[in-house]
């Protein structure tokens, strides 16, 4: 089931972010991910970041599993089984492409296939921005707090931006609260759009069950959703699944998080 890999090269993205290159005979399309095992650590999902000869995983420390990987360095191994899931789907006519801290590793394969289109990297702050020097045109920047492009949220960049063009796609990814504003932009301006949504995630071939939402498998029938189903997800922005599998509201998920850190 598992395959081992050798890493590469390790690259430096920003604050807490790096990417781990290596070989591997998959054949991934952009938006899907694979399970990665670290032995007697933990095993996560990853969405790929690079696809080609030499792929990429672009990883923040977070967890247990993201914080051992980040100690990694080349040659030393990681064990994988995928990909996984479902990707993007690419569609004609103008693209507005909108990455959240580090949403935008999934969008960015992505958005190194589309044409015409324009491109938001978001974060918190400047040093958390990644891929800064990725893409060369039509790249537009913002920060919450003002220290790269725009001062504000990317969703707000977003409105002003379809406001002035004629955008037929939007391809989102990031914090589920911007994708769920996102969501809520398209709908109103009747802009299609794909996003690619993340849940607690334990088996990633749609067994456990544990990231659901709205009966919606995040592992299988994602984790690329197009409007005809993210119009339709109530619980998308507003309820979560603790890794108990107990569902939980906005609220609730905000005062786990604040009890774990």
């Amino acid at each position: 089931m598992y395959r081992v890999v050798e890493i590469e090269e390790v690259r430096d993205e920003a604050k807490d972010v790096k990417t781990f290159f290596f070989r591997d005979t998959s054949n991934p399309q952009p938006g899907q991910f694979y399970m990665i095992w670290i032995p007697q650590v933990d095993e996560f999902p990853m969405s790929i970041s690079y696809i080609g000869e030499l792929k990429g995983f672009t990883v923040k420390k977070i967890g247990k599993g993201t914080t051992k990987m980040h100690s990694l360095q080349k040659g030393d191994k990681l064990w994988l089984r995928g990909p996984y899931g479902k990707g993007f789907k690419i569609e004609e006519g103008k693209a507005l492409v909108v990455g959240g801290g580090t949403g935008m590793a999934t969008l960015a394969p992505l958005a190194e296939m589309l044409g015409n289109k324009d491109i938001i990297i978001a974060a918190k702050s400047e040093d958390e921005i990644i891929f800064r020097n990725r893409f060369k045109e039509n790249v537009f920047f913002a920060t919450d707090d003002g220290s790269l492009g725009f001062k504000g949220f990317a969703t707000k960049l977003a409105e002003r931006m379809i406001e002035e063009d004629d955008y037929k796609i939007i391809y989102t990814c990031g914090p589920e609260m911007m994708i769920r504003k996102m969501v809520d932009i398209a709908k109103e301006r009747k802009i299609k759009i794909q996003a690619s949504l993340e849940r607690y995630m334990k088996c990633g071939i749609g067994i456990c069950d544990s990231c659901t939402i709205n009966g919606y498998r995040v592992c299988v029938d994602g984790p690329v959703f197009s409007e005809e189903i993210l119009f339709s997800m109530d619980d998308l922005g507003r309820r979560w699944r603790a890794k108990s599998g107990k569902s939980i509201s906005k609220e609730e998920n905000h005062d786990i998080g604040e009890k774990s850190q």
